[in-house]
């Protein structure tokens, strides 16, 4: 039960923080541009971090952990959010790169199989399909838009480098605490959105408290929270789990908007919320499909499976047949345990014996 609450825990989190990420840039972008907002993000965590790892840690990182994690800040942060960013203020509706990102996890269960062997089953299979009838349900009302044509491929991208990423995650381990792997992320987060932003010249951050206000949102709950649970629900699960929680952001940001924007939620967007519920239920399910059938497990009839006393212990091999009803044999009965004198007296008198020459 243990295992199960803190997976509940995490997925919660996750699904809560993840969201804020797009409050946070609603905040942001109202006060300055994408690139002067996730280069002060990224330059923040990076600070906040590298202070963190100089005075607790501030221990020798190896290269491949480096190599590792600067791939994966390169795909999970500068990919993804380049890409939904850039097409937002492309005008590309958010609705639309919301259902553009609900690809993800078909594409991930699609993917998992010959990657990584992770089964999906009928069950589950059905559960995507619903979850990404539930997200266009959502953002049903947030789909027109008048952006160029090349704009709509960028949340496609960035949902694409997003999966690159857990699946590299998944396939190339790393020992490095989750701080320490945040902080190289973000380091070179902050690295490529600097230059960006010095390119364009967009550098300098507006001095109004509610700018710091949307950065210190982002950097706590989105990166920090956000980007913390998506790794730790990544390490602890399969690509498809984390992948099929996305299904809720959209409802959630939904709620979080009329709370915190009082934008007004419809009829669409409370169904949506509650084919999505259903649908994570559904995809996130363990039937008996997806376990491989279990070989009979039967006692050994031809060598001993293990030297200590007892029954015989069960053979995983499938083609034992099973034993008679009198077994053991009678006569291939286990001899009683002798005490240490009369084994000693037997030894004595097979010790006396004349050998026989031959």
């Amino acid at each position: 039960m243990g295992t199960s609450r803190t997976d509940t825990g995490l997925a919660v989190g996750f699904v809560l923080l993840w969201s804020s990420g797009f409050i946070g840039a609603t905040m942001g972008t109202a006060l300055a541009s994408s690139a002067t907002l996730l280069a002060w993000r990224f330059a923040a965590v990076t600070a906040l971090l590298g202070l963190w790892w100089l005075v607790f840690r501030r221990r020798r990182i190896p290269l491949r952990d480096l190599g590792v994690h600067a791939l994966l800040g390169l795909l999970t942060q500068v990919g993804y959010l380049s890409g939904v960013v850039w097409s937002a203020e492309l005008g590309v509706p958010a609705g639309t790169s919301a259902l553009i990102a609900a690809l993800q996890p078909i594409v991930a269960a699609a993917l998992s199989g010959p990657l990584l062997g992770e089964h999906t089953s009928a069950t589950q299979w059905l559960g995507l399909v619903l979850g990404l009838g539930g997200v266009a349900l959502v953002v049903s009302g947030d789909l027109a838009g008048s952006a160029p044509a090349l704009a709509y491929t960028l949340p496609l991208l960035a949902m694409l480098s997003l999966v690159a990423g857990t699946f590299a995650q998944r396939r190339l381990p790393s020992r490095l605490s989750l701080p320490e792997s945040l902080l190289i992320q973000a380091a070179l987060s902050a690295v490529v959105f600097l230059s960006v932003a010095g390119f364009t010249g967009e550098t300098a951050p507006p001095m109004s408290g509610e700018f710091w206000f949307a950065i210190a949102w982002l950097v706590v709950l989105s990166t920090f929270g956000g980007y913390g649970f998506y790794w730790a629900v990544a390490r602890r699960g399969s690509v498809r789990r984390v992948s099929t929680l996305l299904y809720l952001t959209p409802p959630t940001t939904m709620l979080a908007a009329l709370l915190m924007f009082g934008e007004p939620v419809t009829v669409q967007g409370l169904a949506g919320l509650v084919v999505c519920f259903g649908a994570v239920l559904l995809a996130l399910r363990s039937p008996r499909e997806m376990s491989a059938p279990r070989a009979t497990m039967e006692p050994c009839t031809e060598t001993p499976c293990t030297t200590k006393p007892g029954p015989p212990t069960p053979c995983a091999s499938t083609t034992s047949s099973a034993p008679p009803a009198s077994w053991p044999p009678r006569d291939h009965a286990r001899p009683r345990p002798r005490s240490l004198r009369t084994s000693l007296a037997a030894q004595r008198r097979a010790s006396s014996r004349p050998r026989s020459r031959s």
